[in-house]
């Protein structure tokens, strides 16, 4: 379902990882910021509440951890990589906007202490999701 409407270059950027979920993932000293992609807050439309884990929580990849209700739908959140959320992002709490105005900047939305780094290797490089996501 095309969404974007004439067009319109998706931003998929290079230095990262991405889940079949469209979550992105990048990796700096075994923590995992984590967000949607521009691809999936396109097809959401206007994100206008989050759920997110609490910090504190252990989350399981692939497994469910949040919530993102947009104008249109709800979609769940899954973890992209196993461990502990050290972060979310409190903007997001009174501007949840800013996952569809900034999804790999201000619209990231949570941040996991790895246990299992192996897992980063399962995730899909950004020709890969390009290429899943037509």
């Amino acid at each position: 379902m095309d969404l974007w409407g004439g067009g319109s270059a998706l931003k998929i950027p290079s230095d990262l990882n991405y889940t079949s979920e469209h979550e992105w993932v990048r990796e700096e000293g075994g923590v995992a910021t984590v967000g949607i992609t521009d691809y999936a807050q396109g097809e959401l439309g206007d994100i206008v509440f989050l759920e997110l884990p609490k910090v504190g929580s252990q989350v399981k990849a692939g497994a469910e951890c949040g919530t993102i209700e947009a104008v249109k739908t709800v979609a769940q959140l899954f973890a992209p990589v196993t461990g502990k959320v050290i972060e979310v992002n409190e903007g997001l709490e009174n501007e949840a906007s800013l996952v569809n105005q900034d999804p790999y900047g201000d619209g990231w939305m949570m941040k996991i202490k790895m246990t299992e780094h192996s897992e980063m290797g399962e995730l899909l490089s950004a020709a890969d999701y390009e290429a899943r996501i037509g």
